[in-house]
């Protein structure tokens, strides 16, 4: 009997507004299928392992598929490959960062954004 492959798990965080709008907007479940969207905020079990094996949840989104982390800007570029071009939104995405070079140069102004939109909803980093 075959082994039935783990679901793929996003761990974000939920009271960031471009995080949280992001996520939803990607429509991926669409295009992955059995995927686990976890909200960093609520804790559980993905967020602890994730903690305990020295991921930075403040430094970008984890993507945890087939055995395989993809963080910051690495889940980035694996999410803009994996979403669907069902909307523009999806195709703009896919468009900006399928590259990882690209990934790599936005991903930075990206998490500054959401640590200052934190920042002025008052709300605490992960980490704080």
């Amino acid at each position: 009997m075959a082994k039935k492959a783990s679901p793929a798990v996003l761990i974000y965080d939920g009271d960031c507004p471009f995080c949280s709008r992001y996520v939803r907007y990607l429509r991926l479940k669409e295009a992955v299928g059995d995927l686990r969207l976890v909200d960093a905020r609520q804790g559980g079990p993905e967020v602890e392992a994730a903690r305990a094996e020295g991921v930075d949840l403040d430094q970008g989104m984890l993507l945890r598929l087939g055995g395989v982390d993809y963080h910051g800007a690495d889940c980035l570029n694996r999410l803009a490959l994996m979403s669907s071009s069902s909307n523009l939104f999806n195709r703009v995405n896919a468009a900006l960062f399928r590259s990882p070079r690209l990934s790599a140069l936005g991903y930075p102004v990206l998490r500054a954004g959401r640590n200052l939109a934190l920042r002025l909803l008052g709300r605490p980093r992960l980490t704080d």
